[in-house]
């Protein structure tokens, strides 16, 4: 039986699939290729370049393959971009995840592992946050993985929709194969190191004022691919017929930003200019995994617990790769 992967050229999305193929997994793509990257999969996969919310396509997809299972990568991830674009934020992640359950429904799949987030709880109450914490997201885009959580919820009650629902901390890091290449680049890793590459003039620090060590954000950093592991876990965990859960990914470990920038320095051994600003709309203070259901229920144990191991993958594969995926769609 096969598994459709929806966001597959993404960044997460090509570690996972280099996972399951990895193992064996018969394994085809839906993605309509917006801010991915055709470079990051193996050109033998079959890839169909569409929307979720493409019934007919969904469901041509199921006649041409025999699926059993899905994991719901597509999105739209920037929680910065979701504040000043809202609409965006739900009617892609939201209202194309609404039509693409229906769709699942109607071809006969029923088991999704969905990819959502940390930012489903909003300014957190206590840390490390457990899965039962209150969720009142601090903008659009926890928001519309909320909506989807609590659709997935509903499906299954009434339609038998199996999930599991991944909640992610901070994906950081890179396989051999797959790294992290956004267009344009929000997230903090990657960012530190382009500005170690000297491929932009400095980094900015949003906010010195936050009630932590030393002012900065903290976030909880894991492994792309130990977020990868997790899927593949997942995935078996609801084959084996076990019931819906919603499980936080993380090292439980939380790192200021100010953190990872010298950790950036110490890894490449190179300097940069950081430039300290105000605070960004829609950024929690703490974000830190209470990461013991993972571990209890999927048998989860990430390999890549430390920072100083996540940021020296993710600076290899930069080195490696200093124009991202473009330099793989140049040899093509």
């Amino acid at each position: 039986m096969a598994i459709l992967v929806t966001g597959g050229t993404g960044y997460i999305g090509s570690v996972t699939i280099e996972l399951l193929r990895a193992r064996g997994d018969d394994v085809l793509i839906l993605d309509d290729l917006c801010r991915g990257h055709r470079a990051a999969v193996d050109p033998g996969i079959p890839l169909y370049a569409g929307k979720v919310q493409d019934t007919a396509l969904i469901e041509r997809i199921a006649r041409e393959h025999r699926i059993d299972s899905c994991i719901h990568f597509a999105a739209l991830i920037e929680a910065g971009e979701s504040v000043k674009d809202p609409a965006a934020y739900f009617e892609n992640n939201s209202g194309q995840g609404f039509a693409f359950l229906r769709a699942l429904t109607r071809a006969g799949i029923n088991r999704v592992v969905f990819s959502s987030t940390a930012a489903v709880y909003g300014e957190p109450k206590q840390t490390p946050i457990p899965e039962d914490h209150p969720q009142w997201p601090a903008n659009p885009y926890g928001w519309s993985k909320f909506f989807m959580e609590r659709a997935l919820e509903a499906y299954y009650k009434a339609y038998g929709l199996a999930f599991i629902a991944l909640r992610y901390f901070n994906a950081a890091g890179a396989t051999a194969l797959h790294g992290e290449h956004h267009e344009p680049e929000s997230h903090l890793v990657p960012n530190v190191i382009k500005a170690a590459l000297g491929q932009r003039p400095g980094v900015s620090v949003f906010g010195t004022d936050y009630p932590t060590p030393d002012g900065t954000c903290v976030r909880d950093y894991i492994h792309v691919a130990d977020l990868g592991s997790a899927h593949l876990a997942a995935l078996d965990r609801l084959r084996e017929g076990c019931p819906p859960e919603a499980i936080n990914l993380g090292n439980g470990k939380g790192y200021t930003v100010l953190q990872v920038i010298e950790t950036v320095k110490q890894v490449s051994g190179r300097d940069f200019k950081v430039n300290l600003e105000g605070r960004r709309a829609g950024d929690p203070s703490h974000l830190v995994a209470g990461a013991e259901k993972a571990r209890r229920l999927l048998g989860w144990q990430p390999k890549y617990p430390e920072l100083n191991d996540i940021v020296r993958t993710a600076w290899e594969w930069h080195l490696a790769h200093p124009r991202g995926y473009e330099d793989a769609a140049n040899r093509t």
